[in-house]
């Protein structure tokens, strides 16, 4: 392509038939907002990028934040039309590519044929055919007519445009599909094959089948001394010293905690779980750990997996992993085969080796988030 591109992002909408604001829904690690600015900022056409925002400009301005292209912050108005027209005016490319924000799954593939096409043609969108059959009915819902459902598609976006041609065809408030500009103006537009993948969010199950997944990794490590008792997993272990710690000291359902807060970026247990504080002053760590489940449900997670190792010189631990695996699981509110423990000595190396303590490592996938 020889013409510069100004990728238009549409995000001032008000969210209504959303009741929160969908662009700031958790997505892939980001929001629905910053995965749709991604798509145009690592696509090697678009030159550089608008963001047309409401009345709180927060979410897009961490948005822009994390682009490596030029990006600039526009108030939109009071229609859709309007929000898309100031868009345009900031534009500096001369061709436009106008998107819903709200469409965070647009591909690579179609930004590039809608561009290719636009340069051809002046006008062009990508569109899916209509699957259901459509009718046409009137205000009592008597059906009218039935049209040809070959001649029906779905539009989508980036609707991309000649910058010059649009502005000199903007105007109508009413219009909600950017084509529209040119069809009444009789100008072509041409249409490119979209991707039923390409949907606009708009009410909150479309997003049910979008899961975020999250990892985390947690570790402790404890002193063994005599007078305490070993517990692991909820474990009472017989052995002549435990380990010592504010709470229980259960070094592995700790490192497990961790991880799980982690995974969903609620800090550690030390946050949570203060040893300054004489509440939890000899705590049950499984106590702990089911506080820590409904910490990540309030947050919209679900606990996936858990796998954890133990590192430990003595006792030997092997008899009591199975019931390790089944407290936790229990604790977390997961099945019991989505807990891994196992355990391992360190050939008499290090802090552990050596006997002096117990340490464990654990790693956590959680999914959902707060929507």
């Amino acid at each position: 392509m020889e013409k510069t591109v100004t990728a238009v992002l549409v995000a001032a909408g008000s969210s209504r038939r959303m009741g929160f604001d969908k662009l700031s829904a958790p997505l892939g690690g980001g929001t629905v907002l910053s995965a749709s600015v991604a798509a145009f900022d690592r696509h090697p056409l678009v030159t550089d990028l608008v963001l047309v925002t409401g009345a709180d400009e927060t979410a897009a301005r961490a948005a822009a934040a994390r682009c490596q292209k030029p990006v600039a912050l526009v108030k939109g108005g009071a229609t859709r039309a309007l929000s898309a027209l100031a868009g345009v005016r900031a534009a500096k490319g001369e061709l436009v590519a106008i998107h819903d924000a709200a469409r965070p799954f647009v591909s690579e593939e179609v930004i590039t044929r809608v561009l290719e096409a636009a340069e051809k043609t002046g006008a062009a969108a990508p569109a899916v055919p209509v699957k259901d059959t459509i009718k046409l009915a009137d205000e009592a819902g008597l059906v009218e007519s039935t049209p040809p459902r070959q001649k029906l598609f779905a539009m989508q976006t980036p609707q991309c445009f000649d910058r010059a041609a649009y502005l000199a065809l903007a105007g109508d408030e009413a219009v909600t599909d950017d084509c529209q500009l040119f069809e009444q103006a009789g100008r072509p537009v041409q249409l490119v094959a979209g991707e039923y993948e390409n949907y606009k969010i708009t009410t909150p199950d479309d997003l049910k089948g979008e899961t975020t997944m999250r990892i985390g990794h947690g570790y402790d490590v404890h002193k063994l001394v005599e007078g305490r008792d070993l517990i692991l997993g909820g474990v009472k272990i017989p052995y002549e010293k435990g380990l010592l710690g504010h709470s229980d000291a259960d070094v592995l359902t700790h490192a497990v905690m961790d991880a799980l807060l982690g995974a969903a970026a609620l800090g550690d247990i030390g946050k949570h779980f203060p040893d300054s504080d004489p509440a939890y002053k000899g705590a049950d760590s499984l106590a702990l750990a089911r506080h820590v489940a409904a910490l990540l449900a309030e947050q919209g997670y679900r606990p996936v997996n858990v796998d954890a190792t133990i590192l430990c010189q003595a006792p030997k631990l092997a008899p009591h992993i199975p019931a390790m695996a089944q407290n936790l699981a229990a604790a977390l509110g997961m099945e019991p085969g989505a807990v891994s423990v196992k355990a391992t000595t360190e050939e008499h190396l290090g802090f552990t080796g050596q006997g002096l303590g117990i340490a464990a490592h654990a790693v956590a996938l959680l999914e959902g988030g707060k929507v």
